[in-house]
């Protein structure tokens, strides 16, 4: 009797500058690229929902224009942006074509998702084309991004996109096999990061900047895999020149899920830290705690192949575990799709209260400073501050530093603005209309329009 096929997951694929054209030529890596294009409708084939987040828009038009090096200008580099995103797309649309593969084009700033009607209409249409068994291939619009609305690199893009489908897993591809402790290509004796549970807690070198015509590195990806994994999203990296890695690296991992190895990836459970962290298969120790655990279990084999047999070592990579309570909806859109305009500053009373059981909302007696100029409707950072310090504080260096040693918890969509909310932080409710003459809300905030970091949520 054929065994129940596993549940069809939703992947997002990163692909950097460097992946798709040559640093010094800019020419486009065709090889490379059609290789990525054969992995991808075999995930497709095998009823996997793919999208692809695509840079290289700006070395295309390099190209295309026989320009040397980027400019500095910013309308010229949106001039290339132009050019170039024409040829790309064309580009994956003929590769595709040759599988008979339909792909879509969408092009993204943050503003396009700074509204929420916006942001529900671009994860609806992404859904509907992964319904229809097209390839989305995401990419910025540097044509009209300019700094205050740039998402800033398509690793912070990708990480987003992910969110906004729902994905199981998100691969950032790079010219690296993984993460590791200092640059490899710098210090030979680097020694590579296979499973990442906690970001907060890595120590590694990540100075080393991105090509010189694409804008990421890898502390971007680092910054991609903890927004990722915030939405419940596995964030692997690895080797972008071997994109048949992707389908081997989950082919293991869900031999992994079936056997209770890993955490659950697919979005029917919620994901936990392993108590079994798996390394490379050159690690003897970690294959005889494999074989241990093999012979001890009293769990079936796998759904395929012989029974009990382990798969076949999974190619380098470097592996984060998502949140095992992860941020949906509404509250990554506050947290992840909207820029802040100011910063609130609340005291630990108010912090417990609004990330506490009851979840209740900001009220202004839990404010003790205000930054920045924002109206109401608008995103402000929330910061926790001591209280009882800023009022001991008797110098403005003095209440800078406390600040500076506040602790960034997430951020809210306000009732009131700036000049408002100067005028009535440290109050009762009750007395919010009787300074202002009117009383939108009794809160500063709403609970529904507060979103928090996941350590705090």
């Amino acid at each position: 009797m054929r065994a129940k096929e596993s549940k069809p997951l939703t992947i997002v694929i990163k692909l950097g500058t460097s992946s798709i054209c040559d640093e010094i030529t800019h020419e486009p890596r065709i090889a490379n690229m059609s290789l990525i294009v054969e992995t991808v409708v075999k995930l497709r084939r095998e009823g996997h929902r793919v999208i692809i987040v695509s840079s290289a828009a700006i070395a295309m038009g390099l190209k295309r224009l026989d320009i040397p090096k980027r400019p500095k200008q910013l309308a010229a580099v949106q001039a290339l942006a132009a050019v170039g995103q024409c040829r790309l797309i064309a580009l994956w649309d003929e590769l595709f074509r040759q599988l008979n593969q339909p792909v879509a084009q969408i092009l993204l700033t943050r503003n396009d998702i700074a509204d929420r009607g916006q942001y529900l209409n671009a994860a609806n249409t992404l859904s509907e084309l992964l319904h229809m068994g097209v390839i989305p291939i995401v990419n910025e619009n540097d044509t009209l991004s300019v700094m205050e609305i740039k998402f800033g690199d398509n690793d912070t893009l990708s990480a987003i996109t992910a969110g906004m489908a729902n994905a199981d897993y998100l691969f950032l591809m790079t010219d690296v096999d993984g993460l590791y402790t200092e640059n490899p290509r710098l210090n030979p004796a680097a020694e590579p990061i296979e499973v990442v549970s906690d970001i907060s807690q890595l120590n590694v070198d990540v100075s080393t900047a991105g090509s010189s015509v694409g804008t990421g590195g890898m502390v971007t990806k680092l910054i991609a895999a903890e927004l990722a994994t915030s939405a419940g999203v596995t964030t692997i990296i690895t080797k972008s020149s071997v994109p048949g890695n992707i389908h081997s690296i989950i082919k293991y991992l869900r031999h992994l899920n079936e056997r209770g190895r890993e955490p659950r990836h697919e979005k029917t459970g919620n994901p936990t830290v392993p108590s079994d962290t798996v390394h490379t298969a050159e690690d003897e120790s970690v294959s005889q705690v494999r074989d241990s655990a093999r012979s001890s279990s009293t769990e079936p084999g796998p759904r395929s192949g012989t029974p009990g047999r382990s798969p076949s070592p999974p190619p380098k990579h470097t592996r984060f575990i998502p949140q095992p309570h992860p941020i949906r909806d509404r509250q990554f859109w506050i947290l992840h799709g909207l820029k802040a305009h100011g910063t609130v500053y609340i005291d630990k009373g108010a912090y417990r209260a609004i990330t506490g059981a009851n979840k209740a909302g900001l009220l202004p007696a839990g404010v003790v400073c205000v930054k920045g100029t924002f109206s109401a409707s608008e995103a402000v950072s929330l910061i926790v501050v001591d209280k009882v310090a800023l009022k001991a504080a008797s110098t403005d260096a003095e209440r800078e530093a406390v600040f500076a040693a506040g602790d960034d918890i997430g951020k809210a969509i306000v009732n009131y603005s700036s000049v408002e909310i100067s005028r009535i932080m440290g109050l009762k409710s009750s007395e919010i209309e009787s300074l202002l003459g009117y009383s939108d809300s009794e809160y500063i905030a709403h609970r529904d329009n507060l979103a928090f970091a996941p350590k705090h949520a």
